[in-house]
């Protein structure tokens, strides 16, 4: 059954480097959804690609010795390797260097100039170039960008600019009339309030300070702005044209069903691209989902401390799959995600070794000892009670693909995938409640042995047929070992639609003969194995970039004046340990605090500490930090501090929190 079209896109990775684990995490993202979709019935067009053009990357590679061109090859083709890595299905990978876009990207600028809407003039204020945006005073957060807090400097040039305030009426009512355009809601409550209502600027749409970019043909002393250029990718990709001669994939798929992009690129994608297709006289897309961001809980990510996660590193770890789950399960619809070995060790060993990889592994091998790998429904001889456990089962394997769709519909993923891993958990209780080595005891049992073992079977392939958007290869390999297709979400909807519990509970080709030796799904890991694995891959690392970066000899330094003399005693009474950042809150009205809940040990404290405006509260979740925790409490700011959160600061004022070099676990005595 074909549902009609469905256009996805990711945002183009930017190539000034290699993308790590929490860049990566859109790609898989958009993958699941693709993936679900095309099983769902729909003909689906997923595009992704990379951003080439811009000052950051033509400094970047001065730096390195290289060509623009020659250095964005490089980085384009890591970018490409690492989403074939992720096992991602996308069908257009498009580059912003490619011939075609950059034909269309001239055309387009010349068009919006022509009818009025670019204009030439002059553009005077502060410059940040990572963000390669132009900002005024006002517009500055301590005297910094306001985007990446960054250093910023005077600058001003000739360049086109794009009469934004033209169109914002009509996007600000397009936005009003049509609530799923922005998602989730408090995306689009930050545009309106923050930049839609207070009135637009006209946009600089030109640079003139480098050459790497796409040349304005009229103009050639111009290059286009790279966000105008990179936005664009979604129509050329999918053969816009500029002339009126589109062709006819992007007849069938534009508008896009969904933009999904991370939250800190939602304006360019909510009001800027808007108004470019209103110009051009183009559909706008049918919904831009701003995605959290996916952190890493035990310290900021940081090549020059060598501990950033790459995920070909989580690959060689944990495996394709594995990597997916995690990355998708851990994700919060709206809020921040956190990324820690640790807790990647307990998903791998809980969720999948466990309660996925154990339930097939235990039915396939209960086959195969009691009845030779012949899994048959007999369906008589069964006892009292059995039918209401089976009944409940039966009810879950029905219900699961509604309530997995529902939550997609709502690009809820990480509840998607929960919904499934309940139909995993509900297949391992039955075991518990019909205890197949009882019943193969008795011989008068054996048929309801037998139905018991063909009602996990098929409950089992119910799931691992749901599973495969997520984690694909799992699935096949789930499927493989039982001998039988993957059900079509076709049957699946037809069954949740009529609450067919009848059909639904015999979708398992009975008489099917399954494996006669399962395979390990998932191999449980050893946390202390892991960390010491990873401490080497980062102190290679890090040892790495002192390579690079110099011996280090001739770094600043800091004298404080002495304090008076103390004695071992003195310093005896201090109690120091690793504490554990469970939680991390602004207290309100307070422009300097941080309310923090710390595990200790096997307790918890909460500590008040001045460090607001070096950290953002999501940063410090799930991080080891230094506690001085025999501090007598006292009240701050109307709430009780147990402790005192170690730092260092240095001569200009910046400050970091002291974290142990190596893994610790939380309740450590520092010494």
């Amino acid at each position: 059954m074909n549902k009609g079209k469905y256009y996805i896109t990711t945002a183009i990775a930017y190539t000034s480097g290699v993308p790590h684990v929490g860049n990566s995490y859109e790609i898989v993202l958009a993958d699941s959804i693709a993936r679900f979709k095309r099983k769902d019935g729909y003909d689906v067009f997923f595009q992704t690609g990379t951003d080439e053009h811009g000052q950051k990357i033509e400094l970047k590679a001065q730096e390195t010795g290289v060509t623009p061109k020659a250095y964005v090859d490089r980085v384009a083709g890591e970018i490409r390797r690492i989403c074939d890595a992720l096992n991602t299905s996308y069908d257009k990978f498009i580059r912003t260097t490619d011939d075609y876009h950059e034909k269309q990207v001239q055309k387009i600028f010349k068009k919006l100039h022509d009818q009025g809407d670019i204009y030439k003039g002059y553009y005077e204020g502060m410059y940040c170039t990572p963000c390669e945006s132009f900002w005024t005073e006002s517009q500055l957060v301590d005297g910094k960008c306001p985007d990446c807090g960054r250093e910023v400097k005077p600058a001003k040039e000739e360049a086109y600019f794009f009469k934004m305030s033209k169109y914002a009426d009509k996007l600000i009512e397009h936005i009003n009339t049509h609530p799923e355009f922005i998602q989730p809601v408090s995306r689009k409550n930050e545009m309106m309030n923050n930049f839609l209502l207070p009135g637009l600027q006209d946009l600089c749409v030109s640079r003139t300070s480098y050459k790497w970019g796409i040349p304005v043909d009229f103009d050639d002393k111009h290059v286009v702005y790279v966000w105008m250029d990179a936005l664009t990718n979604y129509i050329t990709g999918i053969g816009y044209d500029a002339d009126g001669n589109s062709s006819d994939q992007y007849q069938k798929f534009w508008p896009a069903d969904l933009h999904l992009i991370g939250k800190d690129i939602i304006r360019f994608h909510t009001i800027y691209w808007p108004i470019f297709l209103m110009a051009m006289g183009e559909p706008l897309p049918k919904q831009v989902f701003g995605h959290p961001w996916l952190l890493q809980g035990d310290g900021k990510m940081s090549k020059s401390k060598g501990n950033v996660i790459y995920a070909d590193d989580l690959i060689d770890f944990f495996g394709v799959d594995a990597v997916r789950y995690f990355v998708l399960h851990e994700m919060p619809f709206e809020n921040d995600g956190v990324i820690t070995w640790d807790l990647m060790v307990e998903r791998m060993n809980s969720d999948l070794a466990n309660t996925l990889g154990n339930l097939v592994n235990r039915t396939i091998s209960m086959s195969n000892k009691y009845f030779g790998g012949k899994v048959e429904n007999k369906k008589v001889g069964v006892d009292a009670g059995a039918e209401d456990v089976d009944a409940d089962l039966f009810r879950v394997v029905t219900e699961t693909y509604s309530r997995v769709s529902c939550k997609m519909d709502e690009l809820r993923v990480a509840d998607a995938i929960t919904e499934i891993f309940t139909l995993f958990k509900r297949s391992n209780k039955y075991i518990d409640e019909t205890m197949p080595w009882a019943l193969a005891k008795d011989e008068t049992k054996r048929d309801r042995l037998a139905t018991v073992l063909y009602n996990l079977s098929n409950a089992i392939l119910v799931g691992a047929s749901l599973l495969e958007p997520y984690m694909p290869d799992t699935a096949k390999r789930i499927s493989g070992q039982m001998n039988a297709p993957l059900i079509a979400f076709a049957v699946l909807e037809k069954c949740a639609a009529e609450q067919d519990t009848a059909t639904a509970s015999a979708l398992y080709p009975s008489g099917t003969q399954v494996t006669q030796t399962p395979e390990i799904l998932f191999a449980r890991q050893d946390l202390a194995e892991v960390m010491e694995k990873v401490e080497a891959m980062f102190a290679k690392r890090k040892a790495g970039a002192k390579e690079e970066t110099g011996t280090g000899m001739d770094e600043k330094f800091v004298d404080l004046a002495p304090k008076a003399e103390i004695t071992y005693d003195d310093f005896d009474k201090c109690q120091f340990q690793v504490g554990l950042v469970l939680e991390c809150e602004e207290v309100p009205k307070s422009k300097k605090l941080l309310k923090f809940k710390i595990q200790v040990g096997g307790s918890t404290r909460q500590i008040l500490s001045g460090i607001k405006q070096y950290y953002k509260p999501e940063e410090l979740v799930g991080k080891r930090v230094m506690v001085l925790v025999n501090l007598k409490p006292r009240e701050i700011a109307g709430q009780m501090s147990e402790g005192m959160i170690l730092s260092a600061a240095d001569e200009e004022g910046n400050l970091a929190v002291m974290t142990p070099e190596r893994f610790m676990p939380a309740g450590a005595e520092i010494c």
